[in-house]
């Protein structure tokens, strides 16, 4: 059997980040755990697979604020509780008493089974988000997607990438200081060792910033628009118009009592709207690109692994099939198989895509 070979390169960085978009809404669709740590699975190996490893990986800080959540969501729940009433009681805490206008509210209690099963599932759901963002971002570099957005946001996608970048570099010059402190005989734990690692972490980080800002406008980031006033009352009244249209769409989606013609119809002329929004802005402010990114059958298979499982826990949520957002009881969820399968398309990428480098044999 002859063994795929593709030649090193980058993807383009929309085909990493519409395929973590699409796992990361298929997340969003269900409360089953298996399915939650299946998608965290496959971020984790794609990531392992495809992560350019001259670069820094921002998927463990991604894990790692995703099982803090999961943990501090879970002891929230036992002291002040979240409403759900069980019959698996698993420990009782001392309770405070409070007065009748808090009724509904508690401290202490009866913590019961059921509400702690609640609680991790909703936590790990997000958990699976962030990991699904984290992976997108440790793949494709958000400078790089940065290039391809229209030039109407082009200001706001920059804010958006340096604060991107930013969070996974901090924890790196934590690292880093917490590292040359300990060679140097500081013990590195406790928190007012932890206090004392603030003001190199943020010299540095305002250090970089000021580094940014100047590369930044020494490559014409800092560009003059020129527009006439025709130009921008359309671009502002097509914003505006295709606003209301989204909103209302939404609305008509979510309530049903709304009829049909506020649900789909709406919402779709609505986003149509705010993309010639997007398109007249960008009229006025041309660009040109310097070595743009090839869309070849790889990124399109990246696309495609991302979007399947989306679109079947999507009908599966809405169809209400078995397993996909499992009662909290004391028993294990059923898994239904076809999202199983629809999950685990999404590991296609790891095998199926070009490295970033070459690796030696």
């Amino acid at each position: 059997m002859t063994r795929l070979r593709l030649k090193a390169r980058l993807q383009h960085p929309a085909a990493w980040w519409l395929w973590g978009l699409g796992l990361a809404t298929a997340a969003s669709r269900t409360t089953n755990p298996v399915l939650l740590l299946l998608v965290i699975g496959v971020c984790v190996l794609v990531v392992a697979e495809r992560h350019d490893p001259a670069t820094v990986n921002p998927l463990p800080a991604f894990l790692v604020i995703g099982a803090v959540v999961v943990a501090f969501r879970i002891v929230m729940t036992a002291l002040l509780g979240n409403g759900i009433v069980g019959e698996t009681v698993v420990m009782t805490l001392p309770s405070v008493p409070l007065p009748d206008w808090a009724a509904g509210v508690r401290i202490g209690g009866t913590v019961t089974l059921e509400s702690l099963l609640y609680a991790a599932y909703d936590a790990l759901r997000l958990a699976a988000v962030l990991a699904c963002l984290g992976a997108a971002n440790a793949l494709a570099s958000p400078r790089r997607l940065l290039r391809y957005l229209p030039a109407t946001l082009y200001d706001v996608g920059t804010a958006v990438v340096v604060g991107l970048t930013f969070a996974p570099q901090l924890l790196t010059d934590a690292r880093e200081v917490r590292a040359a402190r300990t060679l140097r005989g500081r013990d590195g734990r406790g928190l007012r060792e932890m206090a004392r690692l603030t003001v190199p972490v943020l010299e540095t980080a305002f250090e970089r910033s000021l580094g940014l800002a100047a590369s930044m406008e020494s490559r014409g980031y800092g560009r003059a628009v020129r527009s006439t006033t025709t130009s921008r009352r359309a671009a502002t009244g097509l914003a505006l118009a295709g606003l209301v249209g989204v909103l209302a769409g939404l609305y008509g989606l979510l309530d049903a009592s709304a009829g049909g013609v506020l649900g789909l119809p709406v919402l779709v002329l609505g986003a149509l709207l705010a993309g010639s929004s997007l398109l007249v802005g960008a009229s006025r402010d041309p660009r040109s690109g310097h070595r743009r990114d090839r869309w070849t059958w790889t990124e399109t298979v990246t696309v495609v692994a991302g979007a399947v499982p989306a679109a079947v826990l999507v009908i599966a949520s809405v169809q209400g099939w078995d397993g996909v957002v499992p009662s909290q009881q004391a028993e294990l969820p059923a898994v239904p198989l076809l999202a199983v399968l629809a999950v685990l398309v999404a590991a296609v990428p790891a095998w199926l895509t070009p490295r970033p480098r070459e690796v030696a044999p």
